[in-house]
């Protein structure tokens, strides 16, 4: 595997990535966890707008289905000690240019969250990472999972009039690691906590029932599912624990049981917590992207080599907080990192040795 890196934006403490269908071209967005701007790019890494210049506090954004350009993004999550303040929000393109933010929803502490589509509607489900605290690094108080469905017009909503969500599951502790995963045509949701990493499936048409299913028990910072080995079956990747610093994969056995198959070899001095996390297909190969920000900060891809797991890098001491693939219109395999540790937008170009 080649690595050809071009950073592309220095962005203080730059941390959420995410693709975006705007104007009938394929771009991305990056935005900060601090006092700092969103920017959208296009697929080639150019900056074309800044979306907005403050405040961040951003840990997701994700496109609103159907839109052109419109998005969903947290704010004002600038750490778990100070989150009390987070929401959800719209941003939509103007007519004449910029882009209008306005307020979906109030949810303290909220960290992750997708819009799902199943059946037809699309749901926001949202995820907090604890409840409250009293003090610094005050974990007594776990989080939950939220959701509602999304309504198509999202203008009538401000300050004033908020989207109410609804609790799906509460009392999960250090409820930090979420991804979108693809079930039999719909989306479900990987959450990873203290409790261990548990699938939700939105209600089934003309249910309001959510399907929730503990996938292990191990904790988990961030998980994901994805068929590495490829023999039909997904494996569990997941970081443990909480901002961790052990890589596993568990494989599903005969029983409908995951169980331990691999370790990172790393050792766990270098590997410091853990962060970034991608499930893709790198060179037509499942791939799992990883990232970690303490250590030596690397950012690498964990690939099936036919008889065991290996992991290649991607980049060193770059302290990616989060990473995202995609292959561009001429069929490139690029990888976006969020790098942090080291405050740059880094591109990198993959291609075969």
């Amino acid at each position: 595997m080649r690595v050809e890196k071009k950073v592309i934006a220095r962005l203080p403490k730059c941390y959420a990535v995410t693709r975006l269908e705007y104007k009938g071209e394929p771009c991305f967005l990056v935005a900060a966890e601090k006092q700092d701007p969103c920017y959208l790019f296009s697929e080639d890494g150019e900056i074309l707008e800044t979306v907005w210049d403050g405040p961040g506090g951003v840990m997701t954004m994700d496109q609103v289905p159907g839109s052109d350009g419109q998005f969903l993004a947290t704010r004002k999550f600038y750490s778990p000690n100070d989150s009390k303040e987070a929401s959800i929000v719209t941003a939509t393109p103007k007519e004449e240019g910029g882009w209008e933010v306005s307020k979906l929803c109030d949810l303290p502490f909220v960290h992750r969250f997708a819009i799902l589509k199943r059946d037809g509607v699309n749901w926001l489900f949202a995820c907090t990472v604890k409840s409250g605290h009293e003090y610094k690094d005050d974990w007594r108080f776990p989080g939950a999972c939220y959701a509602a469905p999304l309504p198509e017009d999202l203008s009538v909503f401000d300050d004033a009039h908020q989207l109410e969500l609804s609790p799906v599951k509460e009392g999960m502790l250090r409820n930090h690691g979420f991804s979108k995963v693809e079930r039999d045509g719909f989306d479900a949701g990987l959450v990873g906590c203290e409790e261990g990493t548990f699938l939700f499936e939105p209600p089934k048409k003309g249910s309001t029932e959510w399907e929730i299913t503990q996938l292990c028990a191990a904790p988990s910072s961030d998980s994901v599912l994805i068929d590495l080995d490829g023999d039909g079956t997904k494996e569990l990747g997941y970081i443990s624990p909480f901002h961790g610093d052990e890589l596993h994969i568990a494989h599903l056995n005969e029983k409908g049981v995951y169980e331990e198959q691999w370790t990172c070899p790393v050792p766990r001095e270098e590997t410091q917590m853990l962060h970034a996390t991608w499930a893709c297909e790198l060179l037509g190969r499942p791939a799992w992207i990883v990232g970690w920000r303490k250590g030596t900060r690397n950012t690498a891809a964990v690939l099936w080599d036919g008889t065991d797991y290996v992991m290649e890098t991607i980049d060193e001491g770059a302290g990616c907080a989060n990473a995202m693939k995609y292959t561009d219109s001429r069929g490139n395999d690029i990888v976006i990192g969020a790098n942090r540790e080291s405050d740059e937008v880094a591109m990198y170009r993959i291609a075969e040795d």
